[in-house]
């Protein structure tokens, strides 16, 4: 993968001798005409190098591809080792263990099953538009099912999603639901932030439920000191939209501020305070999680900041889920729903309070004599 500079083009995919694929480059730039973000041309890039890899090892030319290839590419993928997993820490967590402090899982070392079926869809749609330009195969490799493209074709968006088979090489994904940080955790993990500029990025992500990309993209004119709300490019519209965010945060923005100077106009908010000053990247704020995450011992991700921000959201009262929806700028009601769910820690709790709670005594009804209870049913 290469990067281009160029928005009408974000990425190519080359080969070997550093060429761009002509037959993947058309797919992608017809991906950024039908306005798919520069992450979704990224995502579908990697896919389609990864699958030109297992063709060019093969010696199959990506118009005779057929379904043998893609079932190899499958196989592969469920047995091999994915390269992001590897640890370099001999003290790091192994992979798909379970941290007993926060009760998540780590990451398993191979393919996630919804990575294997991004894959798929992934080349699906490549070689469906090569079938649609008449310069690929005669039939799509990628196996679809029918019967779920048949119900799916004209369902109305109210109406409830049918349940269908998955179509062949497809994973079975589990329905998990989302992970938040208890109060008396993130109480810990706030704790041991060093810096104000990461104690407001932490307090803005609690409060405004806002995606990790999403809050690091923001300039000087995105914060509303008046309204007490910040302004944030959403994921899936891109448009620039209003979230609201705490008093704490504002008051951790100014004291970040205080101390390395407010941002201009057209200036991004979150900085390094270390070095030359540079906008501060995903990767930069994910390693500062994962500072703390070593400290404490917990494997805390910076999703999980928003997954927390909607539990709170849901848990109050005074909120509807719509409202809560809409804060977290949800396509589908039912994507919210799924934080009405208790938390796997409250669950535990009332389980041992359940389990401490001494065995209350049979009652009988009045007018029975205990003579004949007892006869009747021993003791």
């Amino acid at each position: 993968m290469t990067v281009t500079g160029d928005p009408r083009l974000p990425y190519w995919v080359v080969d070997g001798d550093g060429v761009p694929l002509g037959y993947i480059s058309a797919f992608l730039r017809e991906l950024v005409l039908g306005d798919g973000s520069p992450l979704t041309c990224r995502s579908y890039g990697h896919d389609l190098l990864r699958w030109w890899r297992l063709l060019t090892l093969l010696e199959v030319e990506w118009d005779r591809a057929t379904r043998v290839e893609i079932e190899l590419l499958i196989s592969w993928m469920r047995s091999a080792p994915n390269p992001q997993r590897r640890r370099t820490r001999t003290d790091a967590e192994s992979p798909g263990s379970v941290n007993l402090k926060t009760g998540k899982p780590s990451l398993a070392a191979g393919y996630a099953k919804t990575t294997i079926n991004h894959a798929l869809s992934s080349l699906s749609s490549f070689y469906a538009f090569h079938l649609r330009n008449g310069d690929g195969p005669l039939v799509n490799p990628v196996p679809e099912s029918a019967e779920r493209r048949a119900l799916l074709a004209h369902r109305s968006p109210i109406a409830a999603r049918p349940v269908t088979r998955r179509a062949p090489l497809r994973q079975r994904v589990a329905d998990r639901a989302p992970r938040s940080i208890p109060e008396p955790l993130w109480e810990e993990l706030f704790g041991a932030l060093r810096t104000n500029r990461d104690r407001a990025l932490f307090e803005c992500y609690v409060s405004s439920g806002g995606r990790a990309e999403e809050l690091l993209g923001m300039l000087g004119r995105h914060i509303d000191w008046a309204g007490q709300r910040i302004w944030v490019v959403s994921k899936g519209t891109r448009v620039l939209e209003a979230v609201p965010a705490s008093p704490a945060a504002f008051r951790y923005l100014a004291w970040y501020f205080d101390e390395h100077g407010a941002p201009g106009p057209d200036d991004p908010v979150w900085r390094t305070i270390r070095g030359p000053v540079r906008p501060l990247t995903y990767w930069a704020a994910r390693r500062v999680l994962q500072r703390v995450d070593e400290r404490l011992g917990t494997n805390w991700t910076l999703h999980d900041l928003r997954h927390t921000a909607a539990y709170r959201m849901a848990a109050d009262p005074n909120m509807s889920l719509v409202e809560v929806q809409t804060v977290l700028r949800h396509r589908q009601l039912s994507t919210t729903e799924r934080y009405l769910q208790p938390r796997t820690e409250e669950l535990f709790d009332k389980l041992a309070e359940h389990f401490a709670r001494p065995v209350a005594a049979p009652q009988f009804a009045v007018g029975y004599a205990a003579d004949d209870v007892k006869t009747v049913f021993g003791g």
